[in-house]
C-alpha cells in the first residue's frame, strides 16, 4: 500500500511538476557552469549581454569620434553672440542708469535706459560673434593645412585673430590685438592641458 501510495504521489507530482527529486542552492552551489557567467540575483538574464564592447554609435567611414573645429565653429559664434549680447545688455542697463540718475521715473527715462540697453547689447554681441567668427575660420584653415588638431592651432588661430581684429590701427594695433590673442589662447591651452601636465611633472620626480 505504501508503495502504491508512493508510485501514486510521483505519478501526480510527475504530472503537475511539484514532484520528483529536488536541489536546493546549497546543493547547486559546486556544480561549475562551464561556458556562462554567472546569473544576476535579480534577473534572469545573462551580464555578458549587458557589457557593450562595440561604439554607442555609428559613424560614417573616415569620420572622428570627436568633432572638429568646423563642427565646433557654429557652437562657438552662437554662445559668444549670446555672451556678448547678455553682457552688453546688462552694461547698457549699467550706463543707462548712471546717466540719467538725476532724472525722475518717468517715460522718457525709461525709453533712454532701454535704447542704452539695446545698443550695448547689440555692440557686445556684433563684436564677440565677429572674433568668434574670425578664430573659427582661422582654426579651420590651419587644421585643414596642417592636417592635425592640436593646441598649436588654437594659439594660432587666437593670434591671427586678434592681428586682423585690430590691423585698422596700424602696427602698432597689429602687435597689440596679436599679443593680446596670443595671451588669451595660451592661457587657455595651459588651463586644458594643466592636468597632463601636472601627471608629466610628477613622473618625473619620481
Amino acid at each position: 500500500m505504501e508503495g502504491g501510495g508512493n508510485s501514486k504521489g510521483t505519478g501526480l507530482g510527475g504530472l503537475f511538476g511539484t514532484g520528483g527529486v529536488g536541489y536546493s542552492h546549497a546543493d547547486l552551489a559546486g556544480v561549475p557552469l562551464t561556458g556562462m557567467s554567472p546569473l544576476s540575483p535579480y534577473l534572469n538574464l545573462d551580464p555578458r549581454y549587458l557589457v557593450q564592447d562595440t561604439d554607442e554609435f555609428i559613424l560614417p567611414t573616415g569620420a572622428n569620434k570627436t568633432r572638429g573645429r568646423f563642427e565646433l565653429a557654429f557652437f562657438t559664434i552662437g554662445g559668444c553672440c549670446m555672451t556678448g549680447a547678455a553682457f552688453g545688455a546688462l552694461n547698457g542697463l549699467r550706463l543707462g542708469l548712471k546717466e540719467t540718475q538725476n532724472m525722475v521715473w518717468s517715460k522718457p527715462r525709461n525709453v533712454q535706459i532701454l535704447n542704452m540697453v539695446t545698443r550695448q547689447g547689440a555692440l557686445w554681441a556684433n563684436t564677440l560673434g565677429s572674433l568668434a567668427l574670425l578664430y573659427s575660420a582661422f582654426g579651420v584653415i590651419i587644421e585643414k593645412t596642417r592636417g592635425a588638431e592640436d593646441d598649436l592651432n588654437t594659439i594660432a588661430a587666437g593670434t591671427l585673430t586678434g592681428m586682423l581684429y585690430k590691423s585698422t590701427g596700424g602696427v602698432r594695433g597689429i602687435a597689440r590685438g596679436g599679443i593680446a590673442g596670443l595671451t588669451l589662447t595660451g592661457l587657455y591651452a595651459l588651463y586644458n592641458n594643466w592636468e597632463h601636465m601636472k601627471g608629466s611633472i610628477a613622473r618625473q620626480s619620481l
